[in-house]
């Protein structure tokens, strides 16, 4: 960027409307994995088009997994089953998604068939043995480079074998993949987290029928089971509509009603932190949608003061100055 740019930034008016922000991507990617290894078809709308989430679409429709769409949002997935995935003609090129990655590496161990996970130039600079060594653990085999990072070359083994695994650093990711590797194992496959992380794969995989045990820090799953296709309605990400929510808490006179917003406790600090800050953010219409809390957030809120404390549970997105807490406050969430 040239040294003599300059930005002028004058105030707006307020936000006025009612809408629905783009779906959240960790529950995206979720949503397609998930439809692809249950039975049955599984129908999503409000799915996020973004190239993350593409990225895994296009990974399971070169295993073999029917998919319509993405038209405006909504895909259906004809699921073949935990055992119905074909190899792939080629490697699985996941883009920059680290998600993908890190979720497909424990979903792809227990297959019966060789394949390569790869990535983009910033993805395969990216740390993998946070999965690949618990993974090996259950009894996976996985190559990665010498320094630990993509590609991974996955090899087909005689079975996988169910852990309690402790992780030393909190990570959804982790625990998504050896949870998604524990549906192949033999036995219980617990993870027991030393922070709270988001919990999509807990309750997705429980929206499909998945028996998941839960107690406090550890979540559980025994392989054998089955998942049945099912409608997903994908919340809005409540972090894209964290830009609206600060903007309507800023702008005097704001009047601004937000849709079908995800009030997972691990993603909601914005509401709490605002609310101490002065703004008037109510939410109405709760409801569980596919195991996921949603509701909408308005009307638009009186002026914020000051942002001082940062509560516990803020989200993770840092590029909005408030951040965020429930109106209970949630504990602080890694991203998944």
């Amino acid at each position: 960027m040239s040294a003599n740019v300059r930005f002028h930034v004058r105030p707006g008016g307020a936000l006025r409307g009612r809408l629905r922000v783009p779906g959240d991507k960790s529950i995206s990617h979720r949503s397609i994995m998930l439809g692809a290894l249950a039975d049955g078809v599984t129908a999503v709308s409000g799915f996020l088009e973004g190239e993350d989430s593409l990225a895994t679409l296009r990974a399971f429709r070169q295993m073999g997994v029917r998919i319509e769409g993405p038209v405006d949002g909504r895909v259906t997935i004809h699921g073949v089953g935990l055992r119905g995935l074909r190899p792939p003609a080629g490697p699985l090129d996941l883009g920059n998604s680290g998600t993908s990655m890190r979720l497909m590496a424990g979903l792809l161990a227990g297959q019966g068939f060789e394949c390569t996970l790869v990535g983009d130039a910033s993805l395969s600079r990216r740390p993998m043995r946070r999965v690949t060594d618990p993974l090996a653990s259950m009894g996976a085999r996985i190559e990665a480079t010498e320094r630990g990072t993509a590609p991974l070359r996955i090899h087909p083994v005689p079975g996988l074998t169910g852990i309690h695994y402790e992780m030393p650093v909190a990570s959804a990711q982790v625990k998504s993949s050896l949870l998604l590797a524990g549906l192949y194992a033999q036995g219980e496959t617990c993870v027991i987290e030393p922070a709270p992380t988001r919990d999509h794969t807990e309750r997705m995989l429980a929206g499909f029928g998945y028996a998941v045990r839960r107690d406090g820090n550890r979540a559980c799953v025994r392989g054998g089971g089955r998942l049945t296709g099912r409608a997903i309605d994908v919340p809005a990400d409540i972090s894209s509509a964290a830009f609206l929510l600060v903007g309507a808490s800023i702008a005097p006179g704001s009047d601004l009603v937000l849709e079908h917003v995800g009030l997972n406790p691990t993603r909601t600090g914005v509401l709490a932190i605002l609310r101490q800050m002065g703004a008037d953010i109510v939410v109405t219409n709760e409801r569980d949608v596919g195991g996921e809390p949603v509701g909408t957030c308005g009307p638009g809120c009186a002026a914020a003061r000051d942002p001082h404390p940062r509560g516990p549970g803020a989200a993770r997105d840092r590029r909005v100055p408030p951040r965020c807490s429930s109106r209970r406050p949630a504990p602080r969430a890694r991203r998944c």
